[in-house]
């Protein structure tokens, strides 16, 4: 199978918590207090697993701290596309909104770390 993706998506375990979703249109959903748990990352976004359902088109503000590399990163996620697993939560795919390349150094670093 030909992969598509335009970067190589990396194992990681990271759990954040979404306290609020937003569209561009000035729509919000407050109050979530949702906790998710990141399975992989790439240059282009994450992907994540969460017990809540979250609607697709919606943005959260996200804190990515990589332990192996000591870094930070502060980005707007969109949510792309959510899969239903069973009676266990939902899988999501998202991409990140307006990340500078100047962090493309960070998942290179993380990289070699595997």
């Amino acid at each position: 199978m030909h992969e598509k993706r335009k970067y190589e998506r990396l194992p990681i375990k990271l759990t954040l918590e979404v306290s609020n979703l937003f569209k561009q249109d000035g729509i919000k959903i407050d109050s979530l207090d949702t906790e998710i748990e990141v399975f992989d990352i790439s240059k282009a976004g994450i992907g994540f697993m969460s017990e809540s359902k979250l609607p697709v088109g919606y943005y959260f503000n996200a804190t990515l701290e990589f332990e192996s590399t000591d870094e930070i990163i502060l980005s707007v996620v969109k949510i792309l596309h959510v899969k239903e697993i069973g009676t266990s939560g939902y899988r999501y795919g998202c991409e990140f909104i307006g990340l500078p390349t100047m962090y493309h150094h960070i998942f290179d670093e993380y990289a070699q770390t595997l």
